[in-house]
């Protein structure tokens, strides 16, 4: 895996990040990409990613580019430097994501919410791939893409606020299913992770930065932490060509399905 190029969405925090300096360890040069409509910010936040990154001394090149993942000539644009400046794209993470408006249910949620998080979660994932195997993976036959999915893109989750984010992630598992059949007669892996409960900013912006509700949520186990993802990500980009690990739950333990969760886990540790 050393030497390969890798270009990770979603990458200013959280999983993405996890997953990025962890491919940054095994010698993987990486492309930082990251949507906002508020490009500024997420430059900073992208810059001090690959801060972290560089003051390891891990040996590989990192680029970052803050691009509004909803509009396709962004995300072309984002990919030819990324090839011009690493070289040909070997990974692709599609991990950025928004799930926004909870508790509110689908026609309570504003169309901004929802053309954003449709934007981002449907429209980045399909425009970042396009690009990515026009440009360097379908040419050469070969290439690694990994959609970061849901446990929810399998089973419906039992509160409000998830109409949306829950169809993305079902989406999710169609595209992939029908990309990896369209890219048969090449050494193309099209893969699917699909994380549990992950302690990150992603969810706390779930529920609206209520840290109590959080603790709720979490009350009883030890949820997943992003290097969690990161390791599983490790895993399956390390086998060798002859093997897919076609899709990938990582959940905790203590989740037992998507809604129940073993809350004395914590307590039979004391």
């Amino acid at each position: 895996m050393s030497h390969s190029n890798h270009l990770q969405t979603g990458a200013s925090m959280g999983i993405g990040e996890a997953m990025a300096l962890k491919l940054a360890e095994q010698g993987v040069n990486v492309a930082l990409v990251s949507r906002s409509k508020i490009l500024t910010l997420r430059q900073d936040k992208l810059e001090a990613v690959r801060s972290k990154i560089e003051e390891k001394r891990f040996g590989v090149k990192v680029r970052v580019y803050a691009v509004d993942l909803q509009n396709f000539t962004d995300v072309d644009r984002a990919v030819d430097q990324a090839v011009s400046e690493l070289g040909q794209i070997d990974i692709l993470v599609n991990n950025a994501g928004l799930a926004l408006g909870a508790p509110g249910r689908f026609w309570e949620l504003s169309v901004d919410q929802i053309q954003q998080m449709s934007g981002t979660n449907i429209n980045g994932t399909m425009f970042a791939t396009h690009s990515i195997l026009n440009k360097t993976m379908w040419p050469r036959r070969k290439g690694t893409i990994v959609n970061v999915s849901s446990v929810t893109g399998l089973e419906c989750p039992p509160f409000n606020g998830e109409a949306v984010y829950h169809a993305s992630k079902a989406f999710l598992e169609g595209f992939t299913n029908s990309l990896r059949m369209e890219t048969a007669g090449s050494d193309i892996k099209i893969l699917v992770l699909r994380p549990g409960c992950v302690l990150t900013q992603f969810h706390l912006q779930r529920v609206k930065y209520d840290q109590d509700a959080m603790d709720e949520f979490f009350q009883g186990y030890e949820p997943l932490l992003a290097e969690d993802l990161a390791d599983s990500l490790l895993y399956m980009l390390s086998l060798p060509p002859r093997i897919s690990i076609k899709a990938l739950d990582c959940v905790p333990t203590a989740q037992r399905s998507l809604t129940r969760f073993d809350r004395e886990w914590n307590s039979r540790r004391e």
